[in-house]
């Protein structure tokens, strides 16, 4: 195990410091600049966008799109992913977080209307899509769109899932019933088997739960963190001092880089927020929407939510309680320290309560991913019993997941996430003059007063797609 751990531990660190650094701020800061700071001016288009109906009144709506790439998005990595950011590389790895997300959100404007430009329409007249999809349509590479695909069954079916269920019981280890060599193996089959339930229901049972779950836990998380903050507001001052100190603590960042502020921060913000990774995207092409753009902008607002609203939350209310950190080995065991010294013993309970409805979405949100990849990898939905026989390896993977070893986890995540961020981000670089133009038409249709609605021939568009003819 040691010496697996080890190779995953070289790999991380050869493909974020020297590949995926370079990649997604080079990427982020080239579409922030060609889109003319889209995600930044266009706020008030974001709002209307995601309050768009369907034009039947029966597809996916923007809104119940953005809570599927929310649910993914928004999980366990808000807290745990954050906690073990601070922990491991400082308050200054907050910072670099808003960074990314803020550099990444053009990124993510991008992929999701090209998502929507090639989206396919589906037999029973929904529609499905993705980078699997604009790669094999636009580039004529179907090995790439499966080499893409396979990562995104490895990043969403295993590395996540796995990680989620671990964080999940991670939490339950400041209560004095846990024991190391049981509880989490409990904790990881009632997991696994409400999860395989919910599965069973199909997609549309999945987009259900999460449109009803992700706002309610959002809210109700956001209002604690302010309440925390309030009452510790006095340290409020000091924490952003120390925030940006440590953010340019030139000597700390590169007398390890890999061990960084700057790494840890770009890691845990793109592990959450996504942008840029491929993921989001597969969601955003089930929306039935009548301009590409307005999806694409819906998913910057999913960027936001997830990053500025959720994980600042979480690094607010550890780093103005007081608690130091560097203390604690255990991402989980510092959250809760932290919450207790705020609320007493309202704090771990809320905690656990959080994770729990996190978990649950992240797994069924990450899972809804998968079913629409194999759906492109044999270019139909595989029969019931093949799926049925995915479903039970799913759960067992996340029962398994419980158990393991923490690091190696977010080691095997932070590797299959950067994996498909490599290829996604030179597709969408590629591809961007689409999403450019269909972005211009967007904006001239809104000044002339029109709700837009978009034809493919409007951006020059030669390609063979579905829709917008």
């Amino acid at each position: 195990m040691e010496f697996i751990e080890k190779i995953v531990g070289g790999i991380n660190d050869a493909m974020y410091t020297y590949i995926l650094v370079a990649l997604l701020v080079i990427g982020g800061i080239f579409f922030t600049f060609r889109t003319r700071f889209a995600p930044f001016r266009l706020l008030g288009e974001q709002i209307k966008a995601v309050t768009e109906k369907p034009k039947d009144g029966k597809g996916v709506s923007s809104f119940q799109a953005l809570m599927v790439s929310t649910a993914s998005r928004v999980g366990t990595g808000n807290i745990i992913g954050v906690a073990s950011a601070i922990i491991a590389g400082g308050f200054g790895s907050v910072f670099w977080m808003w960074v990314i997300a803020l550099i990444g959100s053009a990124s993510a404007l991008i992929e999701s209307t090209l998502a929507q430009i090639y989206k396919k329409r589906g037999e029973d007249g929904t529609s499905y899509g993705g980078p699997a999809y604009y790669i094999e349509t636009a580039l004529k590479c179907r090995p790439l769109a499966i080499v893409f695909t396979v990562f995104l069954i490895l990043t969403y079916g295993v590395g996540f899932n796995m990680l989620g269920s671990y964080n999940l019981q991670s939490t339950f280890a400041a209560y004095s019933f846990y024991d190391a060599k049981t509880t989490p193996w409990i904790i990881g089959l009632v997991l696994a088997v409400l999860v395989c339930y919910c599965l069973i229901g199909g997609g549309k049972r999945v987009i259900k739960v999460t449109s009803f779950m992700v706002p309610i836990m959002g809210v109700a998380y956001i209002l604690v963190s302010l309440i925390i903050v309030v009452l510790n507001i006095k340290a409020l001052p000091d924490v952003f001092v120390r925030i940006f100190t440590e953010a340019f603590d030139i000597k700390a960042i590169f007398g390890g880089f890999t061990g960084s502020c700057i790494m840890y921060g770009i890691k845990r913000g793109l592990f959450s927020n996504e942008a840029g990774v491929g993921s989001a995207p597969n969601a955003s092409a089930s929306a039935d929407v009548k301009h590409p753009v307005k999806q694409g902008l819906v998913q910057v607002l999913s960027v936001f939510i997830d990053t500025i609203l959720v994980c600042s939350a979480t690094a607010f209310m550890c780093m103005c309680s007081g608690i130091e950190p560097g203390d604690f080995d255990e991402s989980a065991t510092y959250v809760q320290a932290a919450l207790s010294k705020t609320l007493g013993g309202f704090g771990p309970i809320f905690i656990t309560v959080a994770m729990i409805l996190f978990a649950f979405t992240t797994l069924l949100g990450n899972l809804y991913y998968v079913d629409r990849s194999w759906f492109f990898l044999f270019k139909k939905m595989p029969g019931k019993t093949f799926m049925r026989v995915y479903y039970v390896i799913a759960s067992l993977i996340i029962f398994i997941g419980a158990g393991l070893n923490a690091e190696l986890l977010w080691g095997i995540a932070d590797i299959t996430m950067g994996a498909m961020a490599i290829i996604n981000m030179p597709v969408i670089i590629i591809l961007s003059k689409y999403a450019i133009r269909a972005l211009k038409d967007y904006e001239t249709q809104r000044k002339a007063g029109k709700d837009p609605e978009f034809k493919k021939s409007s951006i020059g568009l030669m390609h063979d797609v579905d829709y917008w003819q």
